[in-house]
């Protein structure tokens, strides 16, 4: 098992590269509360849908220029001229359906912003009584692709206008925000 410069293991699946360990170590399981940057998680996770993780993860900077700094009120306006901008963009995923997603989803985000439901924060965090799960998983196998919970984060999703948010896109996200700590018991990164 591979060990970061503490002498510590991390989780086998961001053993790949420098670029997964960063993620690995900086980002993934740490609890996000930040409307905006749930939000553009969200958005990122249905683009890497049928593509590595990595695919997204080096073209995030790009993802944040082409969607104006995340600004979901001025993305749920995005017209044809947008579209078109965006399908031209060789920094994003070119996927028509996505490109679109990101739109319907940045529109379903400003609706629950706009009805004083609290936040995007609240809704999402409420699943797990806004505190993280905290799995004691000892080997990769054991780490499911989707969960009962996941399932019903996807519903409720969905029934507020969000699209690309199947059960698994639903669960790697709630992993990478820290709502389910799916760390391995062995790594340092783990609660």
């Amino acid at each position: 098992m591979a060990t970061n410069m503490k002498g510590r293991s991390r989780c086998p699946w961001c053993l790949k590269d420098d670029i997964y360990k960063h993620y690995h170590d900086t980002i993934w399981g740490v609890e996000e509360h930040d409307d905006k940057a749930l939000f553009a998680k969200l958005v990122l996770d249905g683009a890497q849908a049928g593509l590595s993780w990595y695919t997204i993860l080096i073209r995030m900077e790009s993802y944040r220029k082409a969607f104006d700094d995340w600004n979901a009120e001025k993305i749920a306006r995005y017209g044809a001229k947008d579209v078109a901008r965006l399908m031209a963009d060789p920094g994003i995923i070119r996927n028509r359906a996505k490109v679109a997603s990101a739109i319907k989803n940045a529109q379903a985000y400003m609706r629950i912003m706009e009805k004083g439901k609290g936040s995007f924060d609240h809704f999402l965090w409420k699943h797990v009584d806004h505190t993280p799960i905290v799995n004691t998983w000892t080997d990769k196998i054991q780490v499911p692709a989707s969960t009962p919970l996941s399932d019903a984060v996807s519903k409720d999703l969905k029934k507020a206008g969000f699209s690309f948010v199947g059960t698994t896109i639903v669960y790697a996200f709630m992993q990478a925000v820290g709502m389910v700590d799916d760390h391995l018991m062995t790594c340092w990164r783990r609660r």
